[in-house]
């Protein structure tokens, strides 16, 4: 059954633009049209708003499923908080996690990511007092990558004309950075493997170790916590509630449980969307916000796919990393439990993140190559007032999607005994984790539940139960098929396969999709 967001709607036959997909990019997209008097109408085919940005509720707690931290909130002048600001009428409100925003944890050794480019520069030549002037030249080079994509990213929002005729002047400055990967880059600033281990702990926030990863990624990444971390005050689902009201003043709508059954085009032009019911919502244009590989795969008719070979391109990008999430609720006030606000990122004491990651893929027994804590309870000034008494935590670990294939026609919660027992074991192992690094915590979980690559299948619809879209490979950059414009007229792309992963580069996407079909520049307004 079709239902809105939040209450009954009153729906129209037409709208100036429908969006497929309610998570950060196709929000984003929508409050900027929104804010320039169009009527928008996005579909979301899950019970609830929001992709990886939404909640869930279980138990008398709360878990935000893909928000952990974001970047640059506490720098006034950044151009993604004033984005945020842009889409959420400022409505949406921050709170900084504090001096420590990563804590890289290597076997027993610990280092700290402290925020402020001195500071953590300074703690940095703490621990490699030898490396101070490779420090010195890392943080240099990652504020020269992320200066260099400025171009590149604008020439994705260019008509096809201006595009043939600077797109690759705009680009060149950039591909010098995101064509080598992390490891040759690093490798090539020095050749000592514990710093360039340490200074790729944040890994698992785009899910490519420093062998696969584009150093463009990573440079972007490591940039956008420099002045450090910060939670939404809430929880995730404000953003979500913020954007909405942006939508909804223009005559707008969020339709949750509204699954798209294909892109309704003629003589190669969209015109609308055919639902799963048979309705059909005319708009004079389209956007997926599905994800490159879903809105192929799925949404468009196969003779439209034929007849522009698109198949060919999903031959040259891949799924990012499938996640294993394990949900635990606590009796005990964040305070009483002592938790922190600092993610954990915790590593082997031996090999390289890849080899690391190898050994486990060979052998899903050996350790887990990289696990993350978060402890958004205590990131959350007002957790204590919504859930008083306690507290909750995330923990996450890459592991193939292949795992749970077999699983993957079986209904969510009633996929049978073997699926549940492979996931007692898998959750068994991660407390351990969380136990080692918060000893006091042991005999204090109430409650908690593992979400496997096919349950992110079924809730955000991605191919293989992927977190980051496509991978962040150097390869994946060179693909000019992915930017909003598409072959087919009035048919548009956003999210995170358009600019880069996380939540962040699905807010940009918004902009450069919107720019791309409006002509109008949303940045300089800001």
């Amino acid at each position: 059954m079709i239902q809105s967001y939040k209450k009954k709607p009153q729906l129209q036959e037409t709208y100036d633009t429908i969006i497929i997909g309610s998570g950060m990019g196709g929000l984003a997209t929508a409050a900027i049209l929104s804010k320039q008097g169009q009527k928008v109408l996005v579909l979301e085919r899950h019970y609830t708003a929001g992709g990886f940005t939404h909640i869930f509720k279980r138990k008398g707690y709360e878990w935000d499923v893909g928000i952990h931290y974001i970047g640059e909130m506490q720098r006034e002048n950044s151009l993604l908080r004033k984005l945020f600001e842009y889409v959420t009428d400022g409505e949406l409100k921050w709170a900084d996690m504090g001096e420590v925003y990563d804590r890289i944890i290597i076997g027993e050794k610990q280092y700290d990511f402290v925020k402020g480019v001195k500071n953590f520069k300074k703690q940095l030549i703490s621990y490699f007092p030898q490396e101070e002037e490779t420090i010195e030249a890392y943080v240099n080079l990652v504020f020269k990558t992320v200066r260099s994509s400025k171009n590149f990213y604008m020439s994705k929002a260019l008509p096809p004309f201006l595009n043939a005729l600077f797109g690759r002047f705009m680009k060149k400055g950039f591909y010098q950075y995101s064509d080598k990967t992390t490891y040759e880059v690093l490798r090539s600033l020095t050749d000592n493997e514990a710093l360039i281990k340490v200074l790729t702990g944040q890994y698992g926030d785009y899910g490519l170790p420093p062998k696969q990863s584009s150093f463009y990624m990573h440079a972007s990444l490591v940039r956008h916590y420099f002045d450090g971390g910060s939670f939404p005050i809430g929880g995730s689902s404000q953003i979500v509630k913020t954007i909405d009201k942006v939508i909804e003043a223009s005559g707008g709508t969020i339709l949750i449980s509204a699954e798209v059954d294909e892109v309704y085009i003629e003589k190669n032009t969209a015109k609308g969307v055919r639902m799963k019911d048979g309705s059909i919502f005319r708009s004079d244009k389209v956007v997926s916000n599905a994800g490159i590989i879903t809105t192929y795969n799925k949404l468009l008719p196969p003779e439209i796919v034929n007849k522009h070979g698109l198949a060919a391109h999903l031959q040259k990008v891949r799924p990012s990393a499938a996640h294993l999430s394990l949900y635990i609720g606590l009796e005990g006030t964040p305070q009483e439990l002592q938790l922190p606000k600092t993610n954990y990122w915790v590593y082997p004491e031996k090999g390289d993140h890849d080899s690391c990651v190898q050994n486990y893929l060979d052998d899903l027994s050996q350790p887990f190559p990289l696990v993350y804590l978060s402890f958004p309870s205590a990131k959350d000034p007002d957790w204590s007032n919504r859930y008083p008494g306690k507290s909750t935590i995330d923990i996450i670990t890459i592991i193939p999607y292949e795992v749970f294939e077999k699983w993957s026609d079986t209904s969510w919660k009633k996929r049978g005994e073997e699926y549940d027992t492979i996931k007692e074991e898998l959750a068994q192992r991660l407390l351990k984790v969380l136990y080692k690094q918060q000893p006091q915590l042991n005999g204090k979980v109430t409650y908690y539940e593992l979400s496997t690559p096919i349950t992110t299948q079924h809730f955000v619809n991605y191919e293989k139960g992927e977190i980051y879209g496509l991978d962040h490979t150097p390869s994946r950059f060179r693909q000019s098929f992915l930017k909003p414009r598409t072959k087919i007229k009035n048919f548009y792309l956003t999210g995170q396969d358009v600019a880069t992963a996380g939540v962040g580069g699905a807010l940009f996407s918004g902009v450069l999709t919107s720019m791309a079909m409006t002509g109008k520049n949303v940045l300089k307004k800001l």
